[in-house]
């Protein structure tokens, strides 16, 4: 087989619906239709634009200085976007760099397609900083893309703009392309970085609607580039599978965009809370320690050396018995001592799974 099931997706199959508390998950909380406001009663229900419908197109590309609507492909989700552009970019045999950890499909896609994959790793005792340097030692003569997430998923990670620069010089200077996944740039705790591919052609950017606005429901994303003959190829791959986005998810993408600050705003003010939960609960741990997130709404504490023999017996067992989500380590290809730590449901179901996890550890 070409493709294999990510372990990540297959433990949100086993568990995301048999529990009650998630703080695992990596997006604000759900919003409901309830909460948009949208009329849907005269849409018309027919295929969309291939490259996304052109008012949503003018709006995201609003967001990036210099791109203009012909610079964006609306596409289902931003896995949808990664898939394209991987697959527009590489062949067997090439050579792909991704900073780990990642979300799995930024490394699974290039796999399954026959590429070699070096991880640029973030490491907890370096406090998931990114070394530029090391990067530079990875890239061969048969790399064709860096691929990045900032803020990173699942640590929380951020990079200044001026190491964003260094990247991007680099990557011209070795004529290679930057995938960045920009999904979760709105969720900065201090100023959110340039979009980035407003920056340089050599850079493509990838975002969705998924996290930051909590509409994973409406799996709408989109690819933005300078470089026209990129998007020319993602879109005949993206036309291969699903053709065009959904009439309703582009409709609803497109009004809450035209509000963008206002549940962006919403978004912070909730996280900036359930960080303060988050923190003050970490201070009071005797068994977990992390390098606290800068961004974004998920975190990668570990159990302390010694703590736990059996880390995915706690992790089942506070799935089945405390109705309570985690999620592993090893979902990311890490070590399972640690675990990705989500903040973005309501405070009762954060203060409740947190506390279950505690539970448990006294348990022993």
């Amino acid at each position: 087989m070409w493709f294999h099931r990510m372990e990540l997706e297959d433990w949100f199959d086993t568990y995301q619906y048999e529990i009650e508390y998630d703080v695992g998950e990596s997006a604000v909380k759900t919003l409901t239709f309830e909460d948009l406001n949208v009329d849907l009663g005269k849409l018309p229900l027919r295929y969309g634009h291939h490259r996304g419908r052109p008012d949503l197109r003018e709006i995201v590309a609003g967001q990036y200085e210099g791109l203009s609507a012909d610079r964006i492909i609306v596409t289902t989700g931003a896995s949808e976007a990664n898939f394209c552009v991987v697959s527009a970019l590489v062949k067997p045999g090439d050579h792909v760099v991704i900073h780990h950890p990642n979300y799995p499909s930024l490394y699974e896609v290039p796999r399954s397609l026959g590429c070699e994959v070096s991880f640029l790793s973030l490491k907890f005792e370096n406090h998931f900083e990114l070394d530029v340097d090391e990067l530079k030692g990875l890239i061969t003569p048969q790399t064709k893309t860096i691929s990045l997430t900032y803020p990173n998923n699942p640590t929380g990670a951020m990079i200044s703009e001026q190491t964003l620069g260094d990247v991007i010089e680099l990557a011209e200077n070795r004529d290679v392309f930057l995938l960045f996944d920009e999904t979760y740039r709105e969720l900065a705790f201090g100023k959110p970085l340039p979009w980035a591919a407003s920056l340089s052609p050599k850079v493509i950017s990838i975002s969705s609607m998924s996290k930051s606005y909590g509409l994973p429901g409406i799996r709408t994303g989109w690819i933005a580039s300078q470089a026209k003959e990129i998007l020319d190829a993602a879109l005949a791959v993206r036309e291969q599978v699903t053709i065009t986005n959904s009439a309703i998810s582009e409709e609803i993408a497109l009004s809450v965009l035209q509000k963008k600050d206002q549940f962006i705003k919403r978004a912070m003010d909730h996280l900036e809370g359930n960080f303060r939960i988050v923190n003050d609960w970490m201070k009071e741990q005797q068994h977990l320690e992390w390098i606290p997130p800068e961004a974004g709404v998920v975190a990668l504490p570990r159990f302390k050396s010694g703590v736990l023999n059996d880390p995915e017996k706690f992790y089942r067992t506070l799935a089945e018995k405390y109705k309570t989500f985690v999620i592993p380590g090893r979902c990311f290809e890490l070590d399972n001592n640690c675990f990705r730590l989500g903040y973005g449901g309501t405070a009762e179901e954060l203060k409740t799974g947190l506390n279950n996890i505690s539970r448990l550890l006294e348990e022993g």
